[in-house]
């Protein structure tokens, strides 16, 4: 198995959002992913129960050297071996396993594990997250951000679902070090009718609000 640590925390920190891509097809993902990287933004998340999601990594990985790449649903031991020989950078999971954050931690792979819970989030971080996915943060609100950094202030925050270009901004004035966005950052009316020209500007749009 490879061990891919090349993941870029410079490029993470200068657009601190991760995108999450799921179901959606080889070809179209690389028409995405250039305008993702022309739009300056640096990490991208290819869930496991996308299909043709190793090679969908794989080729990210070969076509996109400038980019983190990594994979997420990540829930099983077996889905971690399949990701990190597609040549995943980094990890996220929407649960807390206990084997595969510490066999991430143990092969220096960055890992986003979720959770919801204050009790969740620090167990997570004490196994060695490199930062905790908030998950679903759609009816937590940045409130519930803000709550858990002010006690938990040295763990590193990731609030994914229910994020928004409306919102993106209240979540980092919260306390989040970043943000996961699916659908509202993958627009899929957009793709669907392949303006990928108003994709790149709308990821321009987000980018500029993650402050």
């Amino acid at each position: 198995m490879k061990n891919n640590s090349g993941f870029s925390w410079d490029l993470f920190n200068a657009a601190p959002i991760v995108g999450i891509v799921r179901g959606i097809p080889l070809e179209t993902v690389l028409k995405a992913a250039a305008m993702y990287s022309e739009a300056g933004m640096s990490t991208i998340e290819i869930t496991m129960n996308t299909e043709g999601a190793a090679e969908i990594i794989a080729t990210l990985r070969t076509t996109f050297p400038n980019l983190n790449v990594g994979a997420g649903t990540v829930c099983s031991l077996a889905d971690l071996d399949n990701a990190l020989n597609a040549g995943s950078q980094f990890i996220v999971t929407p649960i807390i396993d206990e084997a595969v954050i510490q066999k991430a931690v143990s092969l220096n792979i960055p890992i986003f594990p979720g959770a919801y819970t204050p009790t969740e989030i620090y167990k997570a971080w004490q196994l060695g997250a490199s930062a905790v996915k908030i998950f679903p943060a759609t009816q937590l609100g940045t409130q519930f951000i803000k709550d858990v950094a002010a006690p938990l202030n040295d763990i590193k925050l990731l609030p994914t679902g229910g994020v928004s270009a409306d919102n993106i901004g209240s979540f980092f004035q919260a306390g989040a070090v970043g943000v996961g966005m699916g659908s509202s950052l993958f627009d899929k009316e957009m793709i669907a009718r392949g303006d990928f020209e108003a994709l790149k500007n709308h990821f321009i749009l987000i980018k500029n609000q993650a402050k």
